[in-house]
């Protein structure tokens, strides 16, 4: 089924279960780290959420509990997922769910803000592996319904977010109730120096990938920045989502909680079906908000920082920022919830004078100058001037094809606003 590829060296239940999902060629990630995994070597691997490095954790690990069976001990798991959020420990546990639909390996996966009762009910069938955050894995630990001594793979996942989060203490509190003879698993989407130590004191004689550079391409996101007052941010928002029905799928970046339920409020108000999701909403709620937006249910997804690397969904047109980000690193996070699995996308930044140093810090951490799009009735030419990018002339707005824009007039500064209604033009989906 896979003999030419690393999947070939998977268990035949495994091989048959990522067939029926669709799995035909590696990613490079997949490629590049599994034969280190199989052979039983630590690992430290830099890779961007959506590079694949789920199945490239998770399928060798699955595929040695199949390989190598042991007397289940309840609450023993053999294998530990630490996730940073909540969104991030479902989606790696539905993944779990998915390779595992033929051999039936027991799992559970375990997070705060709901009730513990039925993760401890998973726990107790026998889970061998177990997806955890931080928090709800240490209360349960405490309770003790989970012990750590029987753990032979251990993986860190989005370590850079773990300590953005504050999360070292409790890694350091689980990592000494591990045993020390263990596979040990390193991931982070950065390697800054913090990270990197973290990373020596976890894994020994490690194997090292690198798949996405420290500072990731972001070439085939359409990027672009708006210039805006801020009391007009929220119009601007509404103005461009209703002239572009096309874009089906679209999530909303804002840095606080309040800032997320207030942009949702107005876009309801304005008619457009969305949702927020932030670390203030319960758990049930972010769910919901996430399962309505990958069926179509929701148009539109308001998140903050925290839910930006939790969030795989398929087909996300565009990506939208109200502000940017403090940390330049989100900003590649956020956007790159567009562009999945090799396709294109958009992503647009409201900027306002207030942010050109941020809007600086990101081209230079990103090693790009952002085109200004001034192609929309909203445009502030103090914010421009203040950034140092009114010289740059006019560019076209990345979703209008120039032989079919509708000149409309706008009465902003008597400029004349060119708003178009076609399919934009992003470049072909790969098939």
């Amino acid at each position: 089924m896979f003999e030419n590829c690393v999947f070939g060296r998977l268990d035949q239940r495994l091989q048959r279960a990522i067939a029926d999902i669709g799995y035909r060629e590696p990613t490079p990630i997949q490629r590049e780290a599994m034969p280190y995994l199989f052979d039983g070597r630590d690992f430290i691997g830099c890779a961007q959420t959506g590079t694949g490095k789920t199945a490239a954790f998770m399928l060798p690990i699955l595929d040695r509990l199949l390989k190598v069976r042991r007397p289940r001990r309840i609450g023993h798991p053999r294998a530990l997922v630490l996730s940073p959020t909540r969104e991030l420990a479902a989606q790696t546990a539905e993944n779990i769910r998915k390779f595992s639909v033929r051999s039936q390996l027991p799992f559970a996966c375990v997070f705060g803000g709901v009730s513990q009762f039925g993760q401890v009910k998973d726990i107790k069938k026998g889970a061998e592996t177990v997806v955890a955050c931080p928090g709800r894995l240490i209360d349960l630990m405490t309770q003790g319904i989970l012990y750590l001594d029987q753990v032979e793979c251990f993986v860190l996942d989005e370590a850079d977010r773990m300590l953005d989060m504050g999360f070292l203490p409790d890694i350091r509190r689980i990592v000494s109730k591990l045993p020390k003879a263990r596979q040990s698993l390193f991931f982070s989407a950065t390697m800054p120096p913090a990270v990197r130590k973290l990373a020596g004191e976890l894994v020994r004689d490690p194997a090292q990938v690198t798949i996405s550079p420290e500072t990731p391409t972001v070439e085939k996101i359409n990027q672009k920045v708006m210039f805006v007052d801020k009391p007009n941010k929220d119009q601007l928002l509404v103005h461009l989502l209703k002239n572009h029905p096309e874009w089906t799928r679209v999530i909303v970046f804002t840095k606080m909680r309040h800032g997320a339920d207030r942009v949702s409020k107005k876009l309801m108000r304005a008619g457009i079906v969305c949702a927020a999701i932030h670390s203030d909403k319960t758990q049930g709620q972010r769910m919901r908000a996430l399962d309505g937006f990958r069926n179509g249910g929701v148009r539109v997804l308001v998140a903050t920082d925290i839910a930006s690397r939790g969030i795989d969904v398929p087909d996300v047109s565009c990506v939208v920022n109200m502000e940017l980000p403090l940390e330049t690193e989100s900003y590649v996070h956020r956007i790159g919830r567009t562009a999945r699995a090799g396709e294109s996308g958009a992503a647009i930044s409201f900027v306002t004078g207030e942010e050109r140093g941020q809007l600086k810090a990101v081209e230079r951490f990103i090693r790009k100058t952002i085109p200004v799009d001034r192609d929309q009735p909203f445009h502030s030419d103090f914010a421009d001037m203040k950034a140092g990018k009114s010289g740059e002339g006019l560019p076209t707005a990345p979703w209008v094809h120039p032989a079919n824009r509708n000149r409309t007039n706008s009465k902003r500064n008597g400029r004349k606003s060119f708003i178009g209604r076609r399919q934009p033009d992003f470049g072909q989906k790969k098939r």
